[in-house]
């Protein structure tokens, strides 16, 4: 379905967002800081077993300028 976010684990983004152009700078407990080239930065929790909650993933990708759809694509 379009525009709707999908249930997806931490690692899941954090792998799709390399794919787009982020590399992950730092890791500070289970936060992944990533940062694109162009000067974008996103901090990505990922807690094994988990999925990200809807709202932290909207976020993520509110800040980084990315759609459910494109991020479906990604992963």
């Amino acid at each position: 379905m379009p525009g709707v976010i999908p249930a997806v684990p931490g690692a899941k983004v954090v792998k799709a967002l390399e794919r787009a152009g982020f590399a992950v700078t730092r890791v500070s407990g289970s936060h992944h800081v990533m940062r694109h080239p162009d000067g974008r930065t996103v901090v990505v929790p990922v807690h094994a077993g988990h999925d990200l909650p809807k709202g932290t993933l909207r976020n993520v990708l509110a800040i980084i300028g990315m759609t459910a759809d494109e991020l479906r694509k990604l992963l």
